[in-house]
């Protein structure tokens, strides 16, 4: 199992990034893997992919990437580990939604992510290449 960060989702979004032939590279050889993502990734990847790439990304995200992927709903609980995990790290550029994320791995004994940010090796996770 692996999980799938915001910037994963957003480099197969976006053609003109750096990233995307990795991105598509990569997520083409995860394909036999479960690939779990959740709640605050969507609401990220929606955010920004919405207002830099426009409402084609978007559709492409929900009707293309989203069916091939579990998408976890954040609880409560998950939630209020994230925000002390966050607060305790002040000052960071670490998102919220990353702190989430390594949360989530834990709880669910994730040991990959599917990301391009340095946060998840700097968590102690692996990170697909």
């Amino acid at each position: 199992m692996i999980l799938v960060d915001t910037s994963a989702l957003y480099a197969l979004l976006d053609h003109d990034s750096r990233f995307h032939d990795d991105a598509r590279r990569i997520f083409a050889t995860l394909a036999r893997e479960d690939r779990l993502t959740h709640s605050y990734v969507v609401v990220e990847t929606v955010a920004i992919a919405q207002r830099r790439l426009g409402d084609t990304a978007v559709r492409r995200m929900m009707n293309e990437l989203m069916p091939v992927l579990t998408t976890v709903w954040i609880d409560e609980a998950t939630h209020a580990a994230g925000i002390a995990a966050l607060l305790a790290a002040l000052p960071t550029r670490v998102s919220l939604t990353d702190f989430v994320s390594f949360e989530l791995m834990r709880a669910h004994a994730i040991s990959r992510a599917f990301a391009f940010d340095d946060d998840f090796r700097k968590a102690g996770f692996d990170v697909a290449s």
